[in-house]
């Protein structure tokens, strides 16, 4: 299509959106969405076969609201989960902003000094968590962390091996039928009040926590569920929902009276079959989970009506379209900003274009230079977004909310250009931040790990391409005086790293160096550290395939 029929189309979602109120706070949305759908399939986590309807979601809330203000929650409590893709996740998700308190996820992958510093940081005062994470969870007994036992509450038995087997707490199922419905939040709770901390990785050191409110995830539903006009019903769910993007997918689901089909975990071998099942209309398919699919020829025997193609280029596309007989477009989110950009399906014209998209509603877009001065179109500069329903800031982090705030602008650390009919593409990075199978890792946060072994005087971390992860993790090591590898080995860097960090955030790759290029600052100048080179993996030992390229 023409650009002049992408901006009708445009024109004609944002009239959809404006017609459409948002809601007072998540207390009215489900009441409303299960007072008008009732017993309709809200939520399907169709590998254990548990469905909820409206109906269930709204009164299993309601009840589960009840029981945590008698255990003490109360408005503005901070409630953290450390939980699978489950039916207890999403109902106290749900539950919790019934109460207007504070929901704060937490990786379940995290390593115990990740979870410690996330509970600490985001003074959480009750854990409801699975106990396929006990071992982690025991942790909490950290003198940073203010949570007793008695405010925890576990997802099924707990383990006889544990010591919190023996420890005062709650079962959920028993939590949850002890509460009444229906329930009123005694503290009114208004679209304005903080709902969630979510924790993404920073450019600084550690996870940053966003502080998203309620209205946030109002907005970008609504607008999620409506942009493309198109019928969405039945959306697939792969991915961890102590994300923001499955967090926004199911409701997604529930904005458009549809229902969500979450999976316990992604499977590549069985994606296929879901979305047939299911007759699935929406589904997230990332380029490595594309290239690592074997491409059968019924991929087109299915429902599929939209594709999220988040960054998808040239190569890989159109073929994406073709190879799933549906719409396929790209766009481009943060926790920080929710959905900025969405590339609408009108346009056609920009498919394999490495676009980003034009502004979602309720989004302002700049590109500027250093001094936050707009560049003129067609020149690279920093993605800035400001508009109505962005996160308030990072939780406890003046400094990096400083640093990251121009006035109303967020700099996302992004470079980007704004073509002359409006479209962004990014082309580049301010911030040091490596992107693996969909996870941010902040390259300094590595850096500060491996600089915690005895025998490593600096590091410095950077991003391999990688055709099947977009990047891999690459560490150059400068080792003590008197130290080689043999002394400390590729494996010995390895599991000092393992100890510290997330399984994807440990380096895949090792070089060893006598010294970096400098700054006049002294500071290494990693540009000069890749600068020219070809394949960023020679010389470096490879740790998953064993060997050195």
């Amino acid at each position: 299509m023409t650009h002049e029929a992408t901006l009708v189309h445009i024109a004609e979602a944002k009239s959809r959106i404006d017609s459409l109120s948002i809601n007072a706070n998540f207390a009215e949305l489900l009441s409303e969405k299960a007072r008008v759908l009732g017993a309709k399939t809200a939520v399907h986590f169709f590998q254990s076969d548990e469905k909820l309807s409206y109906a269930q979601v709204d009164e299993k809330t309601d009840k589960l609201a009840d029981a945590l203000m008698r255990m003490g929650v109360r408005k503005g409590s901070h409630v953290a989960l450390v939980t699978p893709n489950s039916p207890g996740f999403l109902l106290s998700w749900f539950a919790i902003a019934k109460i207007g308190a504070v929901m704060v996820p937490v990786n379940p992958s995290y390593t115990v000094r990740e979870l410690i510093y996330v509970l600490s940081d985001s003074d959480a005062s009750f854990l409801v968590y699975d106990p396929m994470f006990e071992a982690v969870v025991e942790a909490v007994a950290d003198d940073s962390v203010k949570i007793t036992t008695d405010r925890m509450i576990v997802l099924g038995e707990r383990s006889t091996a544990s010591n919190l087997s023996n420890a005062p707490g709650h079962m959920f199922d028993e939590v949850l039928a002890s509460g009444h419905a229906p329930f009123v939040s005694p503290a009114p709770v208004h679209a304005s009040d903080l709902l969630s901390i979510q924790y993404t990785s920073g450019t600084t050191g550690m996870p940053k926590g966003c502080m998203q409110s309620q209205d946030y995830w109002l907005r970008l539903s609504l607008v999620a569920a409506n942009f493309q006009l198109l019928s969405l019903e039945n959306i697939l769910v792969t991915f961890p929902m102590f994300y923001m993007d499955p967090q926004l997918q199911v409701l997604m689901a529930l904005r458009g009276n549809g229902t969500a089909f979450i999976a316990a975990q992604h499977s590549l071998s069985k994606f296929r079959e879901w979305i047939r099942s299911y007759n699935i209309h929406v589904a997230t398919i990332t380029p490595p989970v594309f290239r690592a699919m074997p491409e059968a020829a019924d991929d087109g025997d299915n429902q599929l009506r939209y594709i999220s193609a988040f960054y998808h280029k040239e190569d890989t596309h159109a073929a994406l379209e073709k190879r799933f007989n549906c719409v396929g477009r790209d766009a481009f989110g943060m926790t920080e900003v929710g959905v900025a950009l969405y590339t609408p399906i009108a346009a056609t014209h920009k498919v394999g274009a490495g676009t980003v998209g034009l502004p979602a509603p309720y989004r302002e877009i700049m590109i500027a230079d250093e001094d936050g001065v707009e560049k003129p179109r067609n020149q690279p500069g920093e993605l800035c977004i400001a508009g109505d329903g962005l996160f308030w800031g990072y939780y406890k982090k003046p400094d990096a909310n400083r640093e990251s705030f121009r006035g109303k602008w967020f700099r996302t650390g992004d470079v980007a250009v704004m073509d002359a009919d409006g479209y962004v593409s990014i082309v580049g990075r301010l911030k040091e931040m490596i992107k693996r199978s969909g996870e941010n890792i902040a390259a300094i946060e590595v850096q500060d790990v491996l600089a915690e072994h005895d025998a490593i005087v600096e590091a410095a971390v950077v991003g391999v391409p990688d055709p099947m992860r977009n990047e891999e993790v690459k560490a150059y090591i400068m080792l003590a005086d008197g130290k080689t590898a043999a002394d400390v080995t590729p494996q010995d860097i390895q599991a000092h790293c393992v100890e510290r960090l997330s399984k994807f955030k440990v380096p895949r790759y090792i070089a060893y160096v006598d010294d970096f290029p400098r700054t006049p600052s002294n500071k290494i100048a990693k540009n000069k550290l890749i600068a020219g080179v070809d394949d960023l993996r020679s010389g470096a030992f490879d740790l998953l395939e064993g060997k050195t390229h």
